[in-house]
């Protein structure tokens, strides 16, 4: 069997300090939480749609802020999950797998639109913190600052969201 030329792999050794499995076990977190910014984002955006009543015109206007910032997000969470190596998930299918968060039939009313995107902030603030051990125990500073970055987006929409309901 011939040996492989270095310079001529087409994969290079990726060697940023952080093994191989850390990195495995960092992206399947940072996959899982992809999956719910995304399927948060799909959900906010149905709700920007179809919202109505009352409040329409104050709900339509934070909710296209939220899923701005949502679009944003999933493209860093997905560039953090390249750059630790591995494929980024970008089915359906595979988010319907590996999200939290369930998706929505029919079209609720407003304060129940409300209520449910409460419940999604706080789903994806949850599997933000699940994968900041993972980040921590590796020293991996750049997933750690991200997920820092999602917790507080999450933790106050949600808080923002919740003082609508109150």
């Amino acid at each position: 069997m011939a040996k492989k030329n270095k310079a001529n792999d087409k994969s290079p050794r990726i060697d940023i300090g952080i093994d191989k499995d850390q990195r495995k076990s960092i992206a399947d977190g940072l996959s899982r939480l992809l999956a719910d910014e995304y399927t948060l984002y799909l959900k906010t955006h149905n709700f920007h749609w179809n919202v109505t009543g009352p409040m329409f015109n104050t709900l339509h206007l934070m909710f296209e802020t939220h899923y701005t910032e949502a679009a944003l997000a999933v493209d860093l969470v997905a560039e953090r999950i390249r750059a630790l190596g591995f494929p980024a998930p970008g089915t359906y299918r595979q988010y319907a797998a590996l999200s939290s968060i369930d998706e929505t039939d029919g079209v609720p009313e407003a304060m129940q639109m409300v209520r449910l995107l409460v419940k999604g902030h706080e789903a994806c603030a949850k599997t933000a913190r699940s994968v900041f051990p993972l980040a921590d125990s590796a020293h991996d500073e750049p997933t750690a600052d991200l997920l820092t970055q999602r917790l507080q987006v999450h933790e106050k929409t949600a808080w923002m969201l919740r003082a609508l309901l109150e």
